[in-house]
């Protein structure tokens, strides 16, 4: 039930044309804004061109830049669990998100916790300490986003 209450917040949200804003650690500081997030586009920092969006995520899937296309799928998200492509085989899946945690792959054992959301804030793996922060959000932002912007660093 959580997880269905967050997607619907998160899409409900985007849906408004409120604008997620995504920080760097604990920071609120405009300069440290990473990207920002407003009807279904993540921008990267805080530029509203066309050409600075990252992704575009419908709900499900998470698509390269701006694109529609189904080949430009980077990540889906279903029942928990986030696929590389358009895939849902077991053997895709990257990652599972549970109760505020995105585990490796498709695991949910506490030593495979790759960040924790909670309060806003992304911590590195399951340390609840402020210097483990890693992102703070303005508003819930979606699993497969978080994702997306801390693979490189997971």
């Amino acid at each position: 039930m959580k997880r269905t209450a967050l997607t619907l917040l998160v899409l409900l949200t985007a849906m408004l044309g409120a604008a997620q804003k995504v920080y760097r650690g604990n920071s609120s500081y405009n300069s440290d804004i990473v990207c920002h997030i407003e009807q279904g586009k993540v921008y990267r920092g805080q530029e509203p061109y066309t050409s600075s969006i990252i992704a575009r995520f419908d709900g499900t899937s998470l698509y390269s830049g701006n694109s529609v296309y189904s080949s430009d799928i980077l990540l889906t998200y279903r029942s928990g669990k986030i696929y590389r492509g358009r895939s849902t085989y077991d053997s895709d899946v990257l990652a599972t998100w549970r109760d505020g945690k995105m585990f490796r792959g498709r695991s949910v054992y506490q030593s495979d916790v790759l960040f924790t959301y909670k309060d806003n804030k992304v911590y590195r793996r399951n340390e609840p300490y402020q210097s483990s922060i890693l992102l703070r959000t303005s508003a819930n932002v979606h699993p497969i986003i978080l994702f997306m912007l801390l693979s490189s660093e997971l």
